[in-house]
């Protein structure tokens, strides 16, 4: 599988398995408040507002939301809270090298 297409594929479970909830699971789990996850994510807070409240956000900004929640070694699986597993990190590509990059909210 090219390279490209293992992103893609990678995003698209990231996308579709990443909830408000897991997002505001993480945060309490490592003690962020929004300022902080909106720090090491680049995301605005009222963003992550949104998206906890289960409004739309763009993809990018939800993956930008996940890597930074992963890169502290946390997982996410459908139907369960965020967990420790430090040999998951980097299941999130880094969307900083997405096209869209520049449109996070």
């Amino acid at each position: 599988m090219p390279n490209s297409a293992m992103r893609n594929t990678f995003e698209r479970i990231i996308i579709n398995q990443f909830t408000p909830l897991h997002c505001a699971q993480a945060r309490e789990l490592l003690g962020w408040s929004l300022e902080q996850l909106s720090d090491k994510s680049k995301v605005s807070v009222p963003a992550i507002q949104r998206f906890e409240a289960s409004e739309r956000v763009r993809d990018v900004t939800l993956l930008a939301l996940a890597y930074s929640l992963e890169a502290e070694g946390l997982v996410f699986f459908p139907g369960f809270a965020p967990s420790w597993a430090s040999n998951f990190r980097g299941t999130t590509p880094d969307p900083m090298g997405r096209e869209d990059f520049a449109l996070i909210e």
